[in-house]
């Protein structure tokens, strides 16, 4: 049975379960919530999974270091996408994704990325390179991805 942890919910301190951050677009009313469909998916799967998109955001809160709210969800990302077996990244076409693209640089060296950047993605020739630099598998498609989640989920 597949776990899901949203911010600002404790992570583990230790793993039982395959892991994998769901990284990727999330902009409010631009981008699908396909973490929720890859949740629904997997859900007789073993796995945890860790959702960044927070069930009570507000977008009023200010963007800085010294709002412990704003504070604790980046940190949360961070230090879910460290604990992740897999991080999968999504680029939905319709946004810009400022902070994926910035998920992408910082793991792009660490072995445990899964990117889908489907044709239309404004910085597509950016996270294409980046991926062959680095050697990144890409699919193609939001189904691709979640194939490649279950495939995960059996080992």
């Amino acid at each position: 049975m597949a776990i899901v942890l949203k911010p600002p919910s404790a992570l583990p301190t230790s793993k039982t379960l395959p892991t994998i951050f769901l990284a990727g677009s999330i902009e409010m009313g631009s981008a699908i919530d396909w973490q929720a469909e890859i949740a629904q998916e997997l859900a007789a799967d073993d796995v945890l999974l860790l959702n960044p998109r927070r069930d009570a955001w507000d977008s009023s809160w200010a963007q800085t270091i010294d709002n412990p709210l704003f504070r604790g969800q980046v940190e949360w990302e961070l230090d879910g996408l460290a604990l992740a077996d897999l991080i999968i990244i999504y680029f939905a076409p319709q946004t810009q994704s400022p902070i994926s693209l910035l998920e992408l640089g910082l793991f792009a060296g660490s072995g445990k990325l899964l990117v889908c950047c489907p044709a239309g993605f404004w910085r597509k020739g950016n996270v294409d390179i980046v991926c062959a630099r680095y050697q990144i598998p890409q699919v193609a498609s939001l189904e691709a991805l979640i194939a490649a989640c279950k495939r995960l989920a059996k080992d």
